[in-house]
């Protein structure tokens, strides 16, 4: 395989996991163990690595993106003997991811700041309510890969827009339930439309959840708090939203997801020993969730 890989770089120059698969046909496991063990190789890789969640995991702590979707998206393959060109597309690489993050950010916001716009005269949401940006888009690391949807297989344009609404104690329970299908409505509007296919994920939720949430006491408790200290101020109410940022640090969330991610990088560590050094076939009947990707998906069910 290592052979094949030389004479594709050798023809193509530097590519990307994702364009190398395409190109082999290979099992991407095999395809990821070769690049990283040959000599004659190298790989570079873009972007940041973040917490994540996983109940397959002890500790439920991991890094995102998974090896695999780090190998396919965001890291470039070239000669270790030549660097300059391998330095070159990453830099393009970089560049693509940072563009697909920004259209995505601003598509989130045109959306949401025009559905506020329309419900301003009757519900006072710049005052009441705060939508918080989360996921890949925050940490500039989201992709344009077509991926199926969860509950209807449509495809979709790689990240989804992860969306946090939060509603003040004085805004109304019939205007939450309200302001939840005018979002559900969008979210459905960007699927069917041909030339969007984007995916909104997303919860409304009141601050007296977020109370009980930052009791960091259950898996879904601590998904909804990983998610509100990632998140950033997309519109709304100021207020809110570092009322939110407040409760996180007061408890002591801030901190126990440092540990956890600190715990997760050094899993993230031993699991790429142990898929390097492992027999494939070992590695078939058990470690698998190791490379492929996890979704937090419980917080916006």
């Amino acid at each position: 395989m290592e052979e094949e890989i030389i004479k594709l770089l050798e023809e193509k120059g530097p590519l990307t996991g994702h364009e190398i698969s395409n190109n082999l046909g290979a099992d991407e496991l095999s395809l990821w163990r070769t690049c990283k063990s040959s000599k004659s190789l190298a790989l570079q890789t873009v972007g940041t690595r973040y917490l994540r969640l996983d109940r397959r995991v002890e500790g439920y702590a991991r890094i995102s993106p998974s090896i695999l979707r780090e190998f396919l998206t965001y890291s470039v393959v070239g000669f270790s003997h030549d660097p300059f060109p391998l330095s070159q597309r990453a830099a393009t690489i970089d560049a693509h991811v940072r563009e697909v993050s920004r259209v995505k950010s601003e598509l989130i916001y045109n959306i949401i700041s025009s559905l506020a716009n329309r419900f301003e005269i009757e519900i006072p949401i710049k005052d009441h309510v705060c939508f918080i940006l989360a996921g890949d888009i925050v940490y500039n690391m989201a992709h344009d890969v077509p991926r199926p949807e969860r509950s209807t297989g449509k495809l979709v344009r790689g990240s989804d827009l992860d969306l946090v609404v939060i509603a003040g104690d004085q805004f109304n329970k019939r205007l939450i339930k309200r302001l939840d299908e005018a979002i559900y409505k969008e979210k459905y509007r960007l699927l069917i439309t041909p030339h969007i296919r984007e995916e909104i994920d997303y919860v409304v939720k009141d601050l007296e959840r977020v109370r009980k949430q930052i009791r960091f006491d259950s898996y879904r408790h601590m998904v909804a708090c990983k998610i509100l200290r990632e998140g950033t101020l997309l519109y709304g109410s100021e207020e809110i939203f570092h009322q939110v940022k407040r409760l996180l640090m007061a408890h002591g969330i801030v901190q126990k997801l440092s540990v956890m991610e600190n715990r997760a990088k050094t899993f993230r560590k031993m699991a790429e020993e142990v898929l390097l050094r492992k027999d494939p076939n070992g590695i078939r009947d058990g470690n698998l969730n190791l490379f492929y990707p996890t979704e937090e998906a419980e917080e916006f069910e």
